[in-house]
């Protein structure tokens, strides 16, 4: 097994100091995935990297995704406060207190009663709770070409959920695949939604103890949405300046913010933006347009304040109905990337910043956009006459997720050209999806190209 010996609790560890004292900023293609055990800010972790992102796993702390660093940016707030600690389930209930560590996990839908009290179909929340701090087991499922750990937990006796998470990356890119099952262990029917709990840290790279004041959420606002204003503030102040609807899209700025906000987004993408170094994540999951979704929410985004400097991106699953033994499972995957807040939207290839534009000119067509890509590889443009012909394609530029995408150039186009795409194909030669489609516009004085 290419030199790695077996260990617990993962069943590998592996010799890979190289590959995670330094991380390059164009990291090369034939650089592959690994997993080993490794302590991260004192817990013993499970880590998965490749040259582009390196994962930090916490089985212990409720199989926690502690940490997501890509190009050097790490994305996810860890609270060094209880750095090495971990109280058990049993503490926290008898504490009354719920031991926030930070990074990623899953909760269950709906927490809580409308009217404050308490029912068993509602969870009562994350003190005490096994979900949240219960010590996951890690087995490895593949290393190499595709690296993935499976999380699994210990069933829940509140809730009768047992959940099991497979977390996973490919040695060609920096996207992350969750799968996350909820198996119902009880003895009769239930109906939960599973919930993935992202917390990112908005503190300030310069300045740890204060806040980022260039921080930004943003999801697809839902135009029939069944909110006032298309998002709810559930905690907080409703009049707040830090949410705002821009261009279609429901947008949070975390230095305004407080409290929790929830949003019937169809749109199937979240984006996570730290502005002050243009280093976002895009996460993206599965809408179900008949389903019912706990509390009409299907995004939540929190707030807190300091000494705390955080922000929760919160997709919610459908309400499910599971029978003794069933499960049901939700896939979400991350896009580490860079843009700034001026997102425009998202495509499967990466972000709009300034959307694509092509203007014909006496010298050739005017390509310009300014994005952000989820794979490395190459930029293609295609012309389409006004028949929805293809005429042809062209190659544009080299791309990469590190860097800040600037398309600014002229090529040469067919003659009956109206109407181009630009897509990104990737290092295999997969086609990734467009990243734009724009009809040509004329320049004064000039002619077809």
């Amino acid at each position: 097994m290419n030199g790695c010996r077996l260990a617990a609790p993962l069943v590998l560890v592996c010799g890979l100091a190289s590959l995670f004292a330094q991380q390059t900023p164009k990291p090369p293609s034939s650089v592959g995935c690994r997993v080993e055990n490794a302590t991260f800010e004192g817990w013993k972790s499970v880590r998965l990297a490749n040259g582009w992102v390196t994962l930090e796993i916490v089985p212990q702390l409720g199989g926690r995704l502690m940490q997501v660093t890509f190009g050097r940016h790490a994305y996810l707030f860890v609270n060094l406060q209880l750095k090495g600690q971990s109280f058990p389930p049993e503490v926290s209930a008898a504490q009354k207190r719920w031991f926030n560590y930070g990074g990623d996990k899953i909760w269950p839908m709906p927490e809580g009663s409308p009217d404050g009290s308490r029912d068993e179909q509602h969870w009562p929340g994350a003190v005490g709770s096994v979900l949240d701090a219960g010590a996951f087991s890690s087995e490895l499922l593949s290393q190499g070409t595709r690296c993935s750990v499976r999380l699994t937990g210990p069933p829940d006796p509140i809730i009768g959920q047992q959940y099991i998470r497979d977390i996973g990356i490919d040695a060609d890119s920096p996207a992350i695949t969750f799968h996350a099952v909820m198996k119902n262990v009880s003895g009769y029917p239930q109906t939960w939604s599973e919930q993935s709990v992202s917390q990112y840290t908005t503190a300030a790279t310069n300045n740890p103890s204060e806040p980022n004041a260039d921080f930004w959420a943003m999801t697809p606002a839902n135009p029939k949405s069944v909110f006032q204003n298309s998002y709810h503030v559930r905690t907080g102040s409703a009049s707040s300046s830090g949410y705002t609807i821009r261009d279609g899209l429901f947008m949070v700025h975390t230095i305004d913010a407080r409290g929790e906000v929830w949003v019937d987004s169809p749109g199937e993408w979240l984006a996570v933006i730290d502005g002050a170094s243009e280093y976002a994540i895009v996460e993206r999951f599965r809408y179900e347009k008949t389903a019912e979704y706990p509390g009409e929410a299907t995004v939540i985004f929190f707030t807190a304040g300091q000494p705390t400097l955080y922000m929760e991106a919160e997709i919610n699953s459908p309400m499910v109905k599971l029978n003794p033994g069933e499960s049901y499972a939700m896939d979400t995957r991350w896009f580490p990337t860079r843009t700034g807040r001026e997102l425009k939207g998202v495509t499967y290839a990466g972000v709009m910043r300034r959307s694509l534009s092509a203007t014909s000119t006496s010298t050739g067509l005017a390509l310009e956009g300014h994005f952000g890509v989820f794979f490395a590889g190459e930029l293609e443009v295609r012309f389409y006459d006004a028949r929805g012909y293809r005429l042809g394609a062209a190659p544009v530029q080299a791309v990469s997720p590190l860097d800040v995408v600037t398309v600014k150039q002229v090529v040469r186009a067919p003659a009956d050209t109206t109407r181009v795409s630009l897509h990104l194909i990737d290092r295999g030669g997969t086609d990734r999806g467009p990243l734009g489609e724009v009809n040509v516009t004329m320049s004064p004085g000039s002619a077809r190209p």
